[in-house]
């Protein structure tokens, strides 16, 4: 995520998870050609910036976890309430 959107989110008191965003591709790839296909991202000037942001791993199925910013780990659950409308 760039800095200037976590700023942002930081200070709307927004997560960034659960808003509106534009122009972002999740794609799920076999870890075996995971590299490949970064590279062919990142090939091309609007993929620059491509990473991967996560692996799936034998476990409880449809759990979601990510590590936060300080090394724990955290739950990703479905948002509650009313999100944001998604006008594209």
């Amino acid at each position: 995520m760039r800095p200037e959107v976590a700023a942002a989110c930081e200070l709307l008191g927004l997560d960034p998870l659960y808003i509106a965003n534009e122009g972002k591709l999740v794609a799920a790839v076999a870890a075996d050609a995971a590299e490949r296909a970064l590279e062919a991202l990142k090939s091309h000037p609007l993929g620059r910036e491509a990473a991967v942001i996560g692996e799936v791993r034998k476990g409880e199925a449809g759990l979601v976890a990510m590590r936060t910013i300080l090394g724990g780990w955290r739950v990703v659950d479905l948002p509650a309430g009313e999100l944001l409308p998604r006008i594209c």
